[in-house]
């Protein structure tokens, strides 16, 4: 079992005998005294714009009645750096076209999003690309109601398993296309508070400092190189 596995295991085995405890069944958690395992960050190995542009063509081109709305699913992804489970919701109501250009994340109707309260929101600007993705598609499926989902599917992890080992890229999970996302803008030169607050992180941008401070590093390098005198 990985490390993080065994601590999400950890965690639900201590919750479950917390209720215990609650109930009366208990007097103590004897998970309490587990130590959690250490996890080592994931290596990212994500595809430059050439690969990625390849990557889509070939689930574009799979031959099946789902590889257009699994190629815009992954685009949908890699543009606006949603998880799967929040892609599944967003609806042309939550897509403001007109004013400034913003999608609204809501989550699960029921449950809300990640470790906010239910009811919550937040919102991530179009880029050019999400802009033409979105047009396109409204194009093709003009009559659809507000409430009616954007995406036509929720997953496409076989089709994307194929097209890396076509392309002859590493493996791509719907994660690491919420990587990706931070990836290009960090390198694009946003912020990453600003990039912690579209992905709907509440810790003012310690998590993605974590995880793409590096890439910060990298970036800041490239542009001293460019100051002359």
């Amino acid at each position: 079992m990985s490390p993080s596995a065994f601590n999400h295991t950890l965690g639900i085995l201590r919750k479950i005998l917390d209720f215990g405890i609650r109930a009366g069944a208990r007097y103590n958690n004897p998970a309490s005294g587990i130590l959690r395992e250490s996890e080592r960050g994931k290596k990212l190995i994500l595809p430059d714009n050439e690969a990625f542009r390849e990557f889509i063509k070939v689930i574009e081109n799979g031959g099946s009645r789902h590889s257009q709305p699994c190629a815009d699913l992954v685009r949908f992804l890699a543009f606006g750096g949603f998880r799967k489970t929040e892609a599944a919701y967003v609806t042309w109501g939550d897509c403001d076209f007109s004013g400034q250009g913003m999608i609204t994340i809501r989550g699960h109707p029921v449950t809300g999003l990640k470790n906010r309260s239910v009811g919550e929101f937040r919102q991530v600007p179009m880029i050019s690309q999400m802009k033409e993705l979105l047009g396109r598609i409204k194009k093709e499926r003009p009559n659809e109601p507000s409430d009616k989902p954007v995406m036509l599917v929720h997953e496409c992890q076989k089709a994307m398993n194929r097209a890396a080992e076509i392309v002859g890229i590493a493996r791509i999970t719907h994660h690491d296309l919420r990587h990706l996302f931070a990836t290009k803008c960090i390198e694009s030169g946003v912020d990453i508070p600003t990039v912690a607050k579209w992905l709907g992180h509440k810790d003012g941008g310690a998590l993605a400092m974590k995880t793409y401070g590096h890439l910060r590093n990298e970036h800041s390098r490239a542009m001293a190189e460019k100051v002359k005198f």
